[in-house]
């Protein structure tokens, strides 16, 4: 497993039928072991972790429709009303983080209308804040914990 730029989590992996899976806690299955859903994983365990996001808050693999397409939003993370308050999207390691990640997200928020977006390919991370009165984005140094993130929800 390539190194990661986040705190060490314990990720259960297991070998099926010679096919390396990890374990999912949100969706609390086996699924195949890719560079993207590694970093998916591994930035579940940092959210709950270390950014204290309840787990019981957070989805996996969201389906939504973007232009009548259906799609997946990596991660969404909800507040305690259900309302969509955290949009990620996961890359994995070896993709560069561009504009296009970030057009996918905006895109993909055209449907939840959150309040923070992430973009991580597990090395480099961003997140903002989108002003929609403004139609503008605000780039963090860091990203929030739950508890700011819920208290600063629109």
């Amino acid at each position: 497993m390539q190194q990661l730029n986040l705190p060490e989590a314990h990720l259960k992996l297991t070998n099926e039928k010679g096919k390396l899976k990890i374990f999912d806690i949100i969706r609390k299955k086996y699924v195949a072991f890719t560079p993207e859903e590694h970093v998916r994983q591994q930035f579940i365990h940092y959210l709950i972790n270390e950014k204290k996001y309840p787990k019981s808050l957070l989805s996996v693999e969201k389906s939504l429709k973007v232009y009548e397409t259906e799609k997946r939003a990596d991660i969404v993370v909800y507040n305690t009303a259900g309302k969509p308050i955290v949009i990620v999207e996961c890359k994995a390691p070896s993709i560069n983080i561009s504009q296009k990640a970030f057009d996918q997200t905006a895109r993909y928020n055209m449907t939840f209308k959150a309040d923070y977006l992430i973009v991580t390919n597990g090395l480099n991370h961003y997140c903002c804040k989108p002003d929609y009165a403004d139609n503008t984005f605000t780039f963090l140094k860091d990203i929030p914990d739950f508890n700011t993130i819920s208290q600063n929800a629109d």
